[in-house]
């Protein structure tokens, strides 16, 4: 079971040492993007266009795991920069001649544009679309007339669709294909049971690796196969299959979770062995690119199974058997009318004011970094300005958690540059050495970027820090003071952010974490009514993985202002009321499995949305002696005992704090 969560502490020696472990995937996506990198340093260079540092830094923003998404994503940017281009150019034709109306151009352009790619469905790509937007107001502030405006905004232009191109040549001929992905992200989560079940009560290593694939959701993989059948990886008769075998491979992990944690749960060798050696088996036939079918699964009579070890091992052998057995319709309910999607902007556009406040937070910011560098004419700080459109996020959490790492990689990446420039670049004679030194400073970040989320960020501003001092013009050059001065720049720009983002309508995650709370108690009550399996394990998918973006909301609270951050008993009701529904998670799955419209499922949501109640409450009635009902009684029973720990252990307190504050 699931402990409360706690606060996301910096990662020491051992915990950096695992973060930067190698998985399947990490090396070639690091390479790919260092050789993108390195090929858009070389055509820069043969093109002679300005800032080619940015130019390499952008494609950490375009590319994907797989190469459809990663194609998809180069091209829509580029339309998106054409018109964002169009836009300033046509404000640059009356605003250009006039100091005053300059400025207010640049603010009134930048808070536009902020609004609308923080309140619409730009939001995914707000970071590139944000610095692409910085640098096109600060290239529209530094030019002296409209000529120059205009070719300026034209190679502008060019410095963005260099790396588009060559992102989509290098992604089209070597990245993995998004069925490759999701077979092997299936293949993965099966090994994971499979241990799991081997190792139940030895180790931690596996139930944790067991708990992160849950935390994860479907959502991805399921996005792969559909990509999967636009690029021809994936025959479209093939695809509900495959949709099976993810619902399948939930209901494993879910059982396995069960037998692993749970001491009465846990299976005698006999059953563990072969289930073991069956999802091994499957494993290597999804990662080769296939999928399993008539599965023959044979285990010794259940009889003398204690209850909870005995519903693992149903579950376990139902889902394994019928792993890509498509339902015929005559057995199968219509899932429910998915809902219409919305226009461009989010629903809450034009509402919820923190989107205004958002641009205009980083508006301000950017505007007194522009001010900063143009008044004190030290124009080689002016990526102070572009910094701040890259590093200002959403809440004061996020902003604060990200800024730690990115001066963290600013350091990192200062000293990788400048000791490329000390050392390299001297004897460095050609392009193809600037290529090469490009290629080996971006793997680097590139395999921090693409790892953990843990410190990702810090690979982002290691590439970009690295990139500023390496790549300083169309041949190799070994200026020190046009690294320090673009460093510098980076630093500043990080500071002042932090410093309005957290003095300036400051936005505490505690919000979204009551919201998320209040929405996953009601998302389990639509899953006990749903009868469709897919559809109901989809949704239990996504339920998980939001259980987890919760815990991360909470234990990254740390990082916010005393003034921001809620006091500790908020913190501590929110920690136990998610602790109390991550407890019934497995028991309201399982008997959602077995039966429509469980009213255990709503009786438990009732009792966390009071905040009162004991488990005796909630004890079912005597039933009659049959499999079903015992079956149902041991669920009953092991999600009443897993509350019934957790108040034993809350803090004083925090078991109504946080249902008085949704009652509201």
């Amino acid at each position: 079971m699931a402990q409360p969560a706690g606060d996301l502490t910096r990662p020491g020696a051992a915990d950096i040492l695992k973060l930067l472990a190698p998985f399947p995937g990490r090396a070639a996506m690091a390479c790919r993007i260092a050789l993108i990198c390195a090929l858009t340093a070389y055509v820069t260079s043969a093109y002679g266009t300005m800032e080619a540092a940015i130019s390499a830094y952008v494609v950490f923003f375009l590319n994907q795991p797989d190469r459809v998404m990663s194609v998809v994503q180069s091209v829509a940017m580029i339309v998106l920069v054409t018109l964002f281009i169009g836009i300033v150019l046509v404000v640059t034709m009356f605003a250009l001649d006039n100091p005053l109306w300059r400025v207010a151009c640049i603010a009134g352009l930048s808070f536009g544009l902020l609004f609308v790619t923080s309140a619409s469905k730009l939001r995914p790509v707000g970071a590139i679309l944000a610095m692409i937007i910085g640098f096109l107001l600060d290239e529209l502030g530094s030019v002296p007339f409209g000529e120059v405006a205009t070719r300026a905004l034209l190679y502008a232009w060019l410095m963005t669709a260099i790396p588009f191109a060559v992102s989509v040549c290098v992604n089209v001929l070597l990245a993995p294909s998004p069925r490759r992905l999701a077979g092997r992200a299936l293949g993965k989560r099966l090994r994971v049971a499979a241990r799991s079940l081997v190792e139940a009560g030895e180790t931690y290593n596996a139930r944790d690796a067991l708990s992160a694939c849950l935390r994860e959701g479907d959502a991805q993989i399921s996005t792969w196969l559909k990509l999967s059948v636009v690029d021809g990886s994936s025959a479209r008769a093939d695809v509900p299959a495959l949709g099976q075998a993810v619902s399948s491979t939930l209901a494993i992990l879910v059982a396995a979770d069960l037998a692993s944690r749970e001491p009465s749960g846990r299976l005698p060798e006999s059953f563990a062995a072969p289930i073991a050696e069956t999802l091994e088996n499957m494993a290597r036939m999804l990662e080769a690119g296939g999928y399993p079918v008539d599965i023959e699964l044979g285990l010794p009579d259940m009889t003398g199974l204690p209850p909870l070890a005995r519903i693992a091992v149903e579950d376990l052998q139902r889902a394994i058997i019928q792993f890509a057995v498509v339902q015929s319709e005559a057995n199968t309910e219509s899932p429910p009318p998915a809902a219409k999607s919305g226009g461009f902007f989010l629903p809450d556009a034009f509402t919820n004011p923190e989107h205004v406040r958002y641009a205009l937070k980083t508006t301000v910011a950017a505007m007194f970094c522009y001010l900063l560098y143009t008044q004190i004419n030290w124009p080689g700080i002016h990526t102070c300005f572009i910094t701040v459109y890259m590093v200002s996020l959403g809440t004061t959490a996020e902003t604060v958690e990200k800024m730690t790492l990115r001066l963290g990689g600013c350091f990192i990446g200062a000293i990788l540059g400048t000791a490329a420039i000390v050392f390299l670049m001297p004897v460095t004679t050609s392009v193809l050495g600037l290529m090469a030194i490009v290629f080996i400073g971006t793997w680097f970040a590139a395999w921090i970027a693409f790892g953990s989320p843990r410190i990702a960020y810090a690979g982002f501003q290691i590439a970009l820090v690295f990139f500023m001092c390496v790549i300083q013009g169309p041949a190799p050059a070994f200026d020190l003071t046009i690294a320090r001065d673009r460093t510098i720049g980076i630093l500043i720009g990080n500071v002042v952010v932090y410093l309005i983002f957290t003095r300036v309508w400051p936005v505490s995650v505690a919000a979204r974490v009551d919201a998320g709370l209040i929405g996953l108690q009601q998302q389990w009550k639509r899953i006990a009514l749903l009868a469709h399996g897919r559809t109901r394990r989809a949704m239990a998918a996504s339920a998980m993985a939001q259980c987890g973006a919760l815990e991360q909301d909470i234990a990254m609270m740390h990082y916010e202002p005393s003034w921001v951050r809620p006091d500790a008993q908020w913190i501590a009701e929110r920690r136990y009321a998610l602790a109390r529904l991550d407890a019934l998670e497995t028991p309201m799955f399982l008997l959602a499995e077995r039966k429509q419209g469980d009213t255990a499922i709503d009786a438990w949501i009732s009792r966390l949305s009071g905040g009162n109640g004991s488990a005796a409450d909630a004890t079912p009635p005597a039933l009659p002696a049959d499999a079903d009902n015992d079956t149902r009684a041991a669920l009953l029973n092991l999600g009443n005992a897993r509350l019934t720990q957790l108040e034993h252990a809350a803090p004083t307190g925090a078991a109504k704090g946080f249902t008085t504050h949704a009652a509201v």
